[in-house]
């Protein structure tokens, strides 16, 4: 009898290059890679009912480049042995250079290479032409995937087999349900390669919103997809098996999930009957609490952070970014509803929307401090993302972005603003931080967590990864980790490779001076957070942000008042709710 043939999918997530030229790489990273589980879920179940065929064994590996270095040596030799295809999966526009600079080491060997992700689906559904770097792929001999995997993978592995890769597979008018579809999984050893091993799974895509900076409702959709609880149950279940019991539900609008109850009602079932430690994360919208029931059972799923894309308090930024679901009067009731949960939330804050100037950032910022209960604050530049709105309508009409795609990785100025410079905006960016997470605040949020029934070391780690990672690591912390790694030899392309004698001296001293520092800085938190939670005062600590709220609109804030914008929204809430109640008193009068 013949041996099988083995036939190697490699999938990998790349990383990016941070601004001297070196991948972005850590010990653990923090952020688990959803795309990365999805096609390795898809493609198990293709190993099960032996997609190729009986003398056909295929075999996956699976690496992400934010906490492991791509053995490039060892996957072109695995393939060379079989055959095989690499799969560059998830790719973002920020990582699209590495990613290129990855796919040629591989093509240089003749391997068949094939990258998807947002960044090729975004060009492709919203720009008419195929931009220059995805030309160069193409003429690279890359293969570029666009839409979504589940019922297309097959048909791009089946050609691999063949020899036969098209040069574009084009799915984006054609978006897949999910319901019994695979479901996304990771080995227990790679989760492990995440902080706190962590996974993450989507419950659903697709946004109903319009927000213009987003690329989401372009890739995914605006319809809600989702999958069924036992769905959810069974992929769950397989973690669960491993050890696993933590997960990031990557929904970006997980409340508008039109599947949300029965999931939720479901991982309630799973904590409550069978007494399993389930801890969620999740992505949510600023009326989410107005569903009935959302935060509540959000609390028994086993929600322990939530994300929330607060974005600006000036109506003006917001409705420039078509945000129009972010109501300002409803700000602070939304984030009471969480907090007294003890959900720890943290909110996304833009900054470089048309009506900002460095000024006004800075009393935004002082203004959410003294009025509103967040936890943790993490400020992005706004970005022209290929794929969104906002990237297509200054394509179409010449407006200059930056031609690298590299710092399209919402921390860096990509395009001009009428009323910054590059540097007066970068430079705010980077206050922006230290502004929000100063000294007197944290202690401020340690006393609001006591205060409300939460644990003030959880503000001292999130401060430490939020704060700490652009204080010391110089990175979002969406795109940090534990202990920074550099590899010599894996820098940019068309940058020198350094002197071993200059390099690894350098990186000595750059590594104990960056951790030395930031354990004196972990220490200096500690010591406040212990005395926080010492102080009796602090369990009755009281200010104006947990002022319990009823008519939101008849609130005097400043955030109420400091624009014109401002005072229309609390107008406009106000004629709204005077409405309501009028409906209602007419509604009880003719029912009597």
């Amino acid at each position: 009898m013949s041996a099988k043939q083995l036939f190697h999918v490699v999938l990998i997530k790349p990383s990016h290059y941070d601004d001297d030229g070196y991948v972005v790489q850590w010990w653990k990273a923090w952020i688990p890679s959803n795309s990365l589980a999805v096609l390795y879920g898809l493609i198990q179940e293709m190993i099960e009912r032996k997609l190729l065929g009986e003398d056909v064994d295929i075999q996956i590996s699976a690496y992400d480049e934010t906490n492991a270095v791509i053995p490039v040596k060892k996957i072109v030799r695995q393939i060379k042995q079989g055959g095989g295809l690499v799969c560059m999966v998830g790719v973002q526009s920020n990582q699209f250079p590495r990613t290129i600079d990855l796919a040629k080491q591989f093509r240089d060997e003749g391997l068949q290479v094939a990258i998807g992700g947002f960044h090729v689906s975004g060009c492709i559904a919203m720009l008419p032409e195929l931009q220059a770097d995805l030309k160069e792929a193409l003429d690279l001999g890359i293969s570029l995937f666009a839409g979504e995997a589940e019922d297309r993978l097959e048909g791009v592995l089946l050609d691999a087999h063949r020899g036969e890769l098209k040069p574009i597979y084009n799915y984006m008018n054609d978006l897949p349900a999910l319901q019994n579809q695979p479901t996304p999984f990771l080995p227990e050893a790679m989760v492990r390669k995440y902080a706190g091993a962590i996974s993450s799974f989507d419950a659903g895509r697709g946004c109903p919103f319009q927000c213009s900076f987003c690329t989401i409702i372009n890739v995914q959709g605006r319809k809600s997809r989702w999958r069924d609880a036992d769905d959810v149950e069974r992929l769950v279940r397989a973690n669960v098996a491993q050890g696993i019991t933590r997960f990031f539900i990557t929904d970006d609008n997980f409340a508008r999930n039109r599947n949300w109850e029965a999931i939720f009602d479901r991982l309630a079932e799973l904590r409550e009957a069978e007494n399993l430690p389930l801890s969620l994360i999740i992505q949510v919208d600023t009326l989410c609490h107005k569903i009935p029931n959302f935060v509540e059972k959000s609390k028994r799923a086993g929600v322990s952070r939530v994300f929330i894309g607060l974005e600006s308090i000036n109506p003006d930024n917001l409705m420039a970014a078509k945000k129009r679901q972010n109501k300002i009067t409803e700000y602070r009731k939304m984030l009471q509803d969480w907090r007294n949960q003890r959900i720890i939330t943290y909110a996304g804050y833009i900054l470089g929307f048309p009506n900002d100037t460095p000024e006004s950032i800075e009393q935004d910022i002082e203004i959410i401090k003294r009025e509103l209960p967040i936890d943790l604050l993490e400020f992005f530049c706004l970005t022209p993302l290929p794929g969104s709105e906002d990237h297509k309508n200054l394509y179409l009409k010449g407006v200059w972005m930056d031609p690298d795609m590299n710092i399209y990785d919402l921390e860096h100025v990509c395009t001009g603003h009428e009323r910054m410079s590059k540097e007066e905006w970068q430079g705010i960016y980077r206050r922006a931080w230290d502004m929000y997470y100063s000294f007197d605040h944290v202690e401020t949020l340690m006393r609001r967590a006591v205060a409300t029934g939460n644990k003030p070391e959880r503000i001292w780690a999130h401060t430490l990864q939020f704060h700490g990672s652009m204080k010391f690591e110089n990175v979002h912390p969406l795109q940090g980790g534990y202990f920074r790694r550099k590899v010599r030899t894996q820098r940019r392309s068309g940058l020198p490779r350094e002197n071993p004698l200059v390099f690894y001296p350098h990186r000595v001293w750059e590594t104990l001076s960056t951790y030395v520092l930031f354990g004196l800085y972990a220490w200096k938190l500690w010591r406040l957070c212990q005395r926080v939670k010492r102080d009796p005062a602090s369990k009755t600590y009281m200010d104006l942000a947990l002022t319990p709220v009823k008519e939101a609109e008849d609130e005097h804030l400043e955030m109420f008042e400091h624009t014109e914008a401002a005072k229309a929204a609390v107008a406009k809430a106000k004629a709204e709710a005077m409405a309501r109640k009028h409906s209602a008193v007419e509604a009880a009068r003719l029912a009597s």
